[in-house]
């Protein structure tokens, strides 16, 4: 009221004018506000196959390359020790002798046999030899007699051959007397002390006289599953450390393969040679494998990103007329990148690189970036 008495004397042109600027600069103040941005093109590229190079992590087993337990071949008893466990030994070298005192008394009746037979031998094969000679002159020795003196000295014979194989046979025996190292290797273990009873395995003896080990070589035992068989060959390497030395890699490559799956793991057993003359692995250590396996070059291979997981299965979204079309697709491998995918797909397809269930299916797509 004081307002409207104070500005009433003032003329209506004046006034007029004065809200003429109230106008304009309300004008101004709605021009000056930022205009609506358009949305972002969805992020998109052009499918096409290619392969799929990954790495995966799968527990292994250091093996000795050669192992062998040492029984006695025959029963006897332990007379001497001449490695222990931890000793290195050569091919060959003699681990122990022991001693079964019925072996001499058996290698003392084959030798008698031996010499009894050859006696009897040379004595038919002279009788054989004499009427030969004499039945040369005509009507002195029937053909009969000179036919029984002949299968006579042939059958001596025969006994002869015998007694020499059952002496031999006994000679064999007396050499299982000596256990000698078959491989160079490692005594792991040893269970006898001199005295004991040795024998073959369960004849008294369940437990065998040394465990040796080859040990500057081992075997990298990996069961590999059968979603990576097939991308797992001779020339596939692999690298791998052990927690005993958490600050060293090794390397191997592959040496063999199963050739078939595992009937309990469903997993192929895959070996690898690794040297070790500095022993500083050992037999039963496990690994942690890094195999890298190589893919085949005509698999469609995509972004992680581009893969949709949603309740109704596997997708990628391709566009098409600038429609969402949703594909349903199967996953092979995949990596912290890429992953490989199995359906409806044609090289060129545009596929979204960022898949979301926001795009609904026969959705407008708008502006793309392929790229």
């Amino acid at each position: 009221m004081i307002l409207y008495q104070q500005y009433k004397h003032l003329p209506a042109a004046l006034l007029l004018l004065a809200g003429t600027g109230l106008l304009s600069c309300s004008d101004k103040h709605n021009a000056a506000a930022p205009q609506q941005q358009e949305a972002p093109a969805l992020q998109a590229f052009r499918l096409s196959k290619a392969s799929l190079n990954s790495g995966v992590q799968i527990p292994g087993e250091l093996q000795a390359y050669q192992q062998v337990d040492l029984y006695a071949k025959v029963n006897s008893f332990v007379k001497k020790l001449y490695a222990d466990v931890g000793t290195r030994v050569k091919a060959g070298q003699l681990l122990a002798t022991l001693e079964a005192p019925e072996l001499s008394a058996q290698m003392s009746a084959a030798t008698s046999r031996l010499k009894s037979q050859e006696a009897i031998y040379l004595s038919s094969k002279a009788t054989y030899d004499r009427l030969l000679q004499t039945s040369q002159t005509p009507g002195t020795i029937s053909q009969n007699d000179l036919d029984l003196a002949l299968a006579r000295q042939k059958s001596d014979l025969a006994q002869l051959e015998a007694a020499r194989a059952a002496q031999s046979e006994v000679g064999v025996n007396n050499d299982y007397l000596q256990i000698r190292a078959p491989f160079d290797g490692v005594i792991t273990a040893r269970n006898v002390s001199a005295g004991a009873y040795a024998g073959p395995s369960g004849k008294g003896s369940e437990m065998p006289l040394f465990t040796l080990q080859q040990q500057d070589k081992l075997r990298l035992v990996v069961s590999v599953p059968a979603a990576y068989a097939g991308a797992v060959n001779d020339s596939t390497g692999v690298r791998f450390s052990v927690k005993s030395l958490p600050d060293q890699q090794f390397t191997a490559h592959v040496s063999r393969l199963a050739g078939a799956l595992d009937n309990r793991l469903r997993a192929q057993r895959t070996e690898m040679d690794v040297e070790n003359k500095n022993h500083i692995l050992l037999p039963g250590m496990v690994a942690e494998v890094q195999l890298q396996l190589r893919g085949a070059g005509n698999i469609f291979v995509v972004p992680n990103s581009a893969v949709l997981q949603s309740t109704e299965g596997t997708f990628v979204i391709k566009a098409d007329q600038q429609k969402a079309i949703w594909i349903p697709v199967a996953t092979g491998r995949s990596d912290t990148a890429q992953t490989q995918v199995f359906g409806e797909l044609h090289d060129g397809d545009v596929i979204i690189r960022n898949a979301s269930e926001e795009i609904h299916k026969g959705s407008s797509l708008g502006k793309l970036n392929i790229q």
